[in-house]
């Protein structure tokens, strides 16, 4: 029997806003000093493609994986070496409680307060919104957990019940689901591993405490570095100045060069310097900045 291959790659499809672009900037290689770190707008430089007639989908569909990427001019405006992490968006917030569900108490997971969650993503803790993101592990000093995380399987809105589990006066709070938020806004969300093994009953894995910082990260594509260099001339613009049309005056010694429009791209004076006793020293080709002839252009020489 044969077997057949599969492909486990698709294509990301996400929105700008569930993407986080750090920029990094050093104006040479060999910049020693501290960089200029920034977080830019997502918003406003990723825009994705959509699908029309002749790739066979619907226009309002994202075409999985293709994005546009801008470089605003006010952002990158100064020569050197730019580095882009493109990573899926955090949520940094706080867990409201660690609990069990009251109908169901050997189901544990993680209570997040909406109230406590950035605006902007307000809109991804609805039931079932969370389910696939990471969730890293602030210590008290603010240094995450290294490589530990935890990946949310489910997430629903949820109330408090406030139960009496045993004969006393303690009063345990658990959770129960409801279909939409109430004045707390409380989302109980399953993670994985959260049981024990079988072998080992006692080995409860970790899942957080009450109060603890977290960071919610979406997996939805994984991240990646753009480096982008800036720099003074592009190889047009070499191109122009090896293979563009260029004109010497012979008295004046007034050197230009043309774009591939015959406008005047580069001016230059070219002279000779010499020694009292009319020796040649030096040829010299002197750079005319912003003092431009245009009395010169290509159309006036060569009509």
């Amino acid at each position: 029997m044969a077997l057949g291959t599969y492909g486990i790659t698709r294509p990301a499809d996400m929105a700008p806003e569930d993407v986080e672009i750090i920029m990094v900037y050093t104006p040479s290689r060999d910049f020693t000093s501290t960089p200029i770190i920034k977080k830019l707008n997502s918003s406003q430089i990723l825009t994705p493609y959509f699908n029309n007639a002749s790739t066979g989908g619907n226009t309002n569909e994202i075409l999985g994986g293709l994005y546009n990427l801008k470089l605003p001019a006010t952002e990158f405006n100064k020569i050197g070496i730019y580095t882009l992490m493109i990573r899926p968006a955090q949520i940094r917030t706080t867990l409201t409680d660690c609990g069990v569900l009251s109908a169901l108490p050997s189901v544990k997971g993680v209570v997040v307060d909406t109230n406590n969650v950035p605006s902007a993503f307000r809109n991804r803790f609805v039931s079932q919104g969370l389910v696939g993101y990471r969730i890293e592990y602030l210590n008290t000093d603010g240094t995450k957990i290294p490589n530990f995380y935890r990946i949310i399987t489910s997430s629903f809105f949820v109330d408090t019940v406030v139960s009496n589990p045993a004969a006393g006066n303690t009063n345990s709070v658990r959770y129960r689901y409801i279909d939409s938020p109430s004045a707390r806004n409380l989302v109980f969300a399953t993670v994985s591993p959260s049981s024990a093994p079988s072998n080992n009953p006692n080995a409860v894995p970790y899942i957080g405490q009450p109060g603890q910082q977290v960071v919610l990260t979406n997996t939805f594509f994984n991240p990646f570095t753009v480096e982008i260099e800036m720099a003074e001339y592009d190889l047009n613009s070499v191109a122009i100045a090896l293979y563009g049309n260029q004109t010497k005056a012979i008295d004046t010694g007034l050197y230009t060069i043309y774009d591939s429009d015959n406008r005047i791209y580069k001016q230059y004076n070219l002279f000779e310097i010499r020694s009292d006793f009319n020796d040649l020293l030096y040829e010299v080709r002197q750079d005319r900045n912003n003092n431009i002839d245009f009395s010169v252009s290509f159309d006036n020489i060569i009509p």
